[in-house]
C-alpha cells in the first residue's frame, strides 16, 4: 500500500511540473522578464534562460511521471523548489502579496503567498519520495535486456536522451525568433501624424501632458483586459526602471473596475497614463491588434511595434537618434 501511495505522489508531482512548464510557454514573455527583473539576464539572453528553466521542469515532470530515478528527481526537485520559494519570499517582501506570481503562467493566477503554500506541499512530497521510494523502473527494463552493453549503460543513455529532449521541447513549442530585432524598427511605408488632439480633448481620469505632441515618446494604447497589453506594460515598466530617461505613456481602454487589477498585475502605475474610451480609442489605435505601440516624434508615428518586439536596446537607439 505504501508503494502505491509513493507512485501516486510521484505521478502527481510529475503532472504538476509538466503543467507548470507547458503553461509558461504561451505566453513566455512574463517568465522571460522575471530573469531581467532579477538582473540575471538581459533582454537578449532571457529568452534562452527562460526556455532552459522550462526544459528543466519538463525533465523533472517526465522523470516523476514515468518513475525514473525518483530519488535523484526528488532531491533535484527539493533544491529547485527551495530556490523558487526564496524568490517568492523576495517578491512578497518587495512587492506585497499582489498580482500573479507566474508559477503557472497566465492559466492559473496565484499570489506569491498561495505559491509559497503550493511549494511547501511539493517540498513535502519531494522529501517523502526521496526518503521512502525504493522502486526502480530501470531494474525491470534491465531484466528484459540481454545485451550487456545496453544493460550497463541503459540508465545513462535513457537519462541523457530524456534530458536533451526536455531542453528542446520549449524551443519546439515556442522558438526564439532571432530575426525580429533586425526588423524591429521597420517603419511604415509612410509616416503619419497621430490625432493627438482627440486624445487631449477626450482623455479621462488623468490629463495627457501637452509635451506629448513634442519630441519623442513611446505611446502605448492598451486594453485593460488584454493579456498581451499586460506583457507590454510589464516590459515597459522594467525598461523605465533600468533607464528612467525613456519616455513611455499609456492610453488605456476599459471599465474603471479593471484599472486596479491591471496595475496590480503589471506594477506599472509609475508610468503616466490616461483613459480613452469608445470610438476615440478605436480611431487612435487605427484598428491594429492590441497593444498598439507607436514610436512618435513630434506627433508623427515613425514606427509601430508589437508586444513581442519591445527591446530596450532598440528603444534606446531610437531615442538617441536626432529628433526632426
Amino acid at each position: 500500500m505504501k508503494n502505491i501511495f509513493l507512485v501516486l505522489f510521484s505521478i502527481f508531482l510529475g503532472l504538476i511540473y509538466l503543467y507548470s512548464a507547458y503553461s509558461k510557454i504561451y505566453p513566455i514573455e512574463p517568465f522571460e522578464m522575471t530573469f531581467v527583473d532579477l538582473g540575471l539576464a538581459n533582454w537578449k539572453s532571457a529568452p534562452f534562460i527562460a526556455r532552459f528553466m522550462i526544459g528543466i521542469e519538463f525533465f523533472l515532470g517526465i522523470l516523476f511521471l514515468f518513475q525514473l530515478r525518483i530519488r535523484f528527481s526528488a532531491l533535484f526537485s527539493f533544491f529547485l523548489l527551495i530556490v523558487f520559494t526564496l524568490y517568492l519570499f523576495f517578491l512578497l517582501l518587495t512587492e506585497g502579496n499582489q498580482g500573479n506570481c507566474g508559477c503557472f503562467g497566465n492559466s492559473i493566477q496565484m499570489s506569491p503567498l498561495q505559491a509559497i503554500v503550493k511549494n511547501v506541499a511539493m517540498l513535502a512530497l519531494s522529501g517523502l519520495l526521496w526518503y521512502f521510494y525504493k522502486f526502480n523502473v530501470y531494474d525491470l527494463l534491465q531484466e528484459k535486456i540481454k545485451n550487456n552493453f545496453l544493460k550497463q549503460y541503459l540508465q545513462k543513455i535513457l537519462f541523457s536522451l530524456l534530458f536533451v529532449f526536455s531542453l528542446f521541447i520549449p524551443h519546439i513549442l515556442n522558438y526564439v525568433d532571432l530575426d525580429y530585432s533586425s526588423a524591429y524598427l521597420t517603419p511604415p511605408e509612410n509616416h503619419f501624424a497621430l490625432e493627438l488632439d482627440s486624445l487631449f480633448r477626450n482623455a479621462q481620469k488623468q490629463t495627457p501632458p501637452p509635451t506629448l505632441s513634442k519630441g519623442k515618446h513611446v505611446l502605448a494604447l492598451m486594453s485593460l483586459t488584454c493579456p498581451h497589453c499586460r506583457i507590454a506594460a510589464k516590459k515597459m515598466k522594467l525598461m523605465k526602471e533600468r533607464n528612467p530617461k525613456l519616455d513611455f505613456y499609456f492610453v488605456l481602454n476599459g471599465d474603471d473596475d479593471k484599472l486596479k487589477p491591471f496595475f496590480d498585475d503589471t506594477k506599472a502605475s509609475s508610468i503616466p497614463w490616461c483613459m480613452l474610451l469608445g470610438k476615440n480609442f478605436v480611431l487612435l489605435a487605427r484598428g491594429t491588434n492590441m497593444p498598439a505601440i507607436y514610436l512618435i516624434n513630434n506627433g508623427v508615428v515613425e514606427a509601430r511595434l508589437n508586444y513581442q518586439s519591445l527591446e530596450q536596446d532598440e528603444i534606446e537607439k531610437w531615442f538617441s537618434k536626432y529628433s526632426n
